[in-house]
C-alpha cells in the first residue's frame, strides 16, 4: 500500500465518524451533511433518503474519467439561461463575471480533485442508502405536518396561546411552553420528541430556539456582552425570482436585513460572521457597500460550497450565468466592545478561496459549516453559536427564525435501530 492510499483510508475512516474528508494540505473539503447532523443526535438519526431527494442517480454511474468528460462537453441548448457573450452583459453582470472568473480556476481544481479521490466516490453513491429508505410512521400525522405553516401561524394574534409539548422518553416527563417568541430550550444530554397540534418534531440534545419574525429579533440579545455569540451564521430569505417561482420560502427586501442587531448579539471577545449570499452582483454590492458596514462586520475571506451529484459531476454546468453549481459564503468579523478583541481578531487569519463539496439536499437547505469554521471562532471553546433564519436545529445552536423547526419534523428522521428492508 502506498502512502497516498494509507492516506486516503484514514480520511475515509475518519470521514465515517466526523461526516467531512479533507484532501491532504488542499483548500477543499468535501462534506456528508447527514453525517455531521447525526453527531448532534442519540435517539433518532437523519435519513439519508430523505435528506438526498434531489441530484441523486440511482442507476448505473460513469466513472471518474467519463464524470470530467461530461462536465466539459456537456451542451446546452440556447434560450434563457445560456451563457452569455461579453458583449451581452450589463455593467453588473461583467462584474460578476469578472468575479466568477477569478475563483474559476480555484473551483475546477477543487472538482478534479474531487475526482481522483476513488474511495470517496465509491462512498458517495451509497451515502442516500446509509440505513434507511425512508420513515415509517404515521401517514395521517405526516399529512398534517406538511400543511403546518409556521410563517402564517405567526401572523396570527393567536400565536400567543399556541404550544409545543416536549416530551423526555427515558423520563415520561412533558414540559409546556410558548411555541412563539420564547426560548424552547433542551437542556439534556438526550433527543426530545416535541408535538405541536399533533405534529411530530425532534429536537437535538443541548439546542434551543427561538421562532419570531424579524421585529422580535432584539429579544434574542443577551442582558450581558460575555452571553452574545462567538459565531453567527446567517442564510437570510433573499429576494430572488426561483424562491418566488418554486413557493419555497418567503423572501424580505434586502433592507429589512439592515436592521439585524449583530454587535449586539456579539460576544465581548467579538464573533465570527459567515453570510450565505447568491451570486447576484446586486446583491454581492449591498452587502460590501451597505450591509457589512452597518452591522459593523469587516470582510475576512469567502468560502464556496460547489454541489455535485452523487456520481461526482458537477449539478449544473460551471460558467452557465444564472444558474452556477455554487454558492459564497463571506466570512468576517465584528469587534465587541472589549478592548483585547480587536486584536484577538487579527490573529485568526481565515485562508481565502476555501472549497467546500458535498451533494444537495432540499432546496435552500445548506450544508451545516460550523466544524469548516471552528479554527477561525474567537473566544474560548465550546463556542456560543447561533443561526440566523435558521431552518434547523443543531446540538450546542441557538436557533431562530420563522420556522426554525422546519426540517426537525418526525418524518426527517429514523429511530436508531430501526433499518428498513
Amino acid at each position: 500500500m502506498t502512502d497516498a492510499e494509507a492516506e486516503a483510508g484514514r480520511q475515509i475512516s475518519l470521514f465515517n465518524n466526523s461526516g467531512i474528508y479533507r484532501f491532504g494540505d488542499t483548500n477543499v473539503v468535501f462534506i456528508d451533511p447527514v453525517r455531521v447532523l447525526n453527531r448532534s443526535y442519540s435517539r433518532f438519526y437523519v435519513s439519508p433518503s430523505v435528506y438526498y431527494s434531489r441530484f441523486f442517480q440511482s442507476s448505473s454511474y460513469s466513472t471518474v474519467n467519463d464524470v470530467g468528460a461530461s462536465n466539459c462537453t456537456r451542451k446546452r441548448k440556447r434560450g434563457k439561461f445560456s451563457k452569455k457573450t461579453l458583449h451581452e452583459l450589463n455593467s453588473r453582470e461583467i462584474i460578476a463575471d469578472q468575479r466568477h472568473q477569478e475563483v474559476r480556476p480555484v473551483l475546477v481544481n477543487a472538482h478534479e480533485t474531487l475526482l481522483e479521490a476513488g474511495l470517496l466516490l465509491e462512498m458517495m453513491r451509497n451515502l442516500r442508502n446509509d440505513g434507511s429508505s425512508g420513515v415509517k410512521g404515521d401517514a395521517d400525522s405526516n399529512r398534517a405536518d406538511s400543511e403546518l405553516d409556521f410563517v402564517n401561524l405567526g401572523r396570527l394574534w393567536q400565536k400567543q396561546f399556541y404550544e409545543i409539548i416536549l416530551k423526555c422518553v427515558e423520563s415520561c416527563d412533558k414540559s409546556i411552553l410558548p411555541l412563539f417568541d420564547n426560548i424552547v430550550s433542551n437542556e439534556g444530554s438526550d433527543d426530545v420528541e416535541a408535538e405541536i397540534f399533533g405534529c411530530k418534531f425532534i429536537l437535538p440534545k443541548k439546542s434551543c430556539f427561538f421562532m419570531s419574525d424579524i421585529g422580535q429579533i432584539r429579544n434574542l440579545v443577551p442582558a450581558e456582552a460575555d452571553c452574545g455569540f462567538n459565531l453567527i451564521v446567517i442564510d437570510p430569505p433573499w429576494e430572488n425570482s426561483s424562491a418566488h417561482q418554486k413557493l419555497k420560502y418567503k423572501t424580505l427586501p434586502n433592507r429589512y436585513f439592515l436592521s439585524i442587531p449583530i454587535k449586539k448579539l456579539t460576544h465581548k471577545v467579538g464573533a465570527l460572521v459567515a453570510l450565505w449570499v447568491t451570486n447576484r452582483e446586486k446583491l454581492r454590492t449591498f452587502v460590501e457597500n451597505e450591509l457589512f458596514p452597518k452591522w459593523g462586520v469587516k470582510h475576512a475571506a469567502t468560502f464556496y460550497w460547489l454541489k455535485v451529484k452523487a456520481d461526482g459531476s458537477l449539478i449544473g454546468e460551471l460558467d452557465l450565468f444564472h444558474h452556477r453549481p455554487y454558492e459564497c459564503l463571506l466570512l468576517g468579523f465584528s469587534h465587541a466592545e472589549d478592548k483585547n478583541s480587536e486584536h484577538l481578531l487579527r490573529l485568526l487569519h481565515i485562508p481565502n478561496n476555501q472549497v467546500f463539496i458535498s451533494i444537495p439536499g432540499d432546496y435552500s437547505r445548506k450544508p451545516p459549516v460550523g466544524e469548516l469554521l471552528v479554527d477561525y471562532i474567537p473566544g474560548s471553546k465550546p463556542a456560543r453559536c447561533l443561526e440566523l433564519f435558521s431552518r434547523e436545529m443543531l446540538s450546542g445552536w441557538t436557533s431562530w427564525g420563522n420556522e426554525p423547526l422546519h426540517f426537525q419534523r418526525s418524518k426527517f428522521f429514523v429511530s436508531r435501530g430501526i433499518v428498513e428492508e
